[in-house]
């Protein structure tokens, strides 16, 4: 079934960090700046087509579901126990909307903010610190990117929207 051209979706978790290939974490607000991404955050003023990452929850569950099963490949380290949002290094974590099925130039509304859908998916480094502890990242497959168009005030209370085309 196709996504629907218009729809809302819940804010579950906005993340910073201030390095770069680590987790995020989260906050209650964050700003955001037009052509620039995430204020205070390591990734702001870098790839303008990589301002703000977006990855849905529901994908961290099925992360943290596969983690807790034992059925991963890879090296895991002891010290993980669970996956939570800002772990893919997101910097917003939705909940009710399939991220990866908006195609590029959907315009997503949050708080104060319009941002622009640039980028599906990313090439994950090896470097990556949740490949290393649970050996796959979904963001390559599942995550998404925005430009900021106009830019604002951002609070996880916030409804986020989305219109397709």
């Amino acid at each position: 079934m196709p996504i629907a051209p218009m729809g809302e979706f819940e804010i579950v978790s906005l993340n910073v960090s201030d390095r770069k290939g680590v987790r995020k974490k989260p906050v209650d607000t964050v700003l955001l700046e037009a052509g620039k991404g995430v204020a205070c955050d390591a990734h702001a003023g870098g790839a303008e087509d990589r301002q703000v990452s977006f990855l849905a929850v529901e994908e961290i569950e099925a992360a943290d579901e596969l983690l807790r099963s034992g059925r991963v490949s890879g090296c895991i380290k002891a010290d993980v126990d669970g996956i939570r949002p800002g772990d893919f290094a997101e910097n917003v974590t939705t909940r009710g909307v399939a991220l990866h099925e908006l195609p590029i130039g959907t315009r997503i509304e949050m708080g104060e903010a319009v941002l622009e859908v640039s980028r599906i998916g990313k090439e994950c480094h090896a470097a990556c610190e949740i490949r290393r502890l649970v050996g796959d990242c979904v963001m390559p497959r599942k995550g998404i990117f925005a430009r900021v168009i106009r830019g604002g005030e951002v609070r996880r209370a916030d409804r986020g929207r989305y219109r397709i085309g």
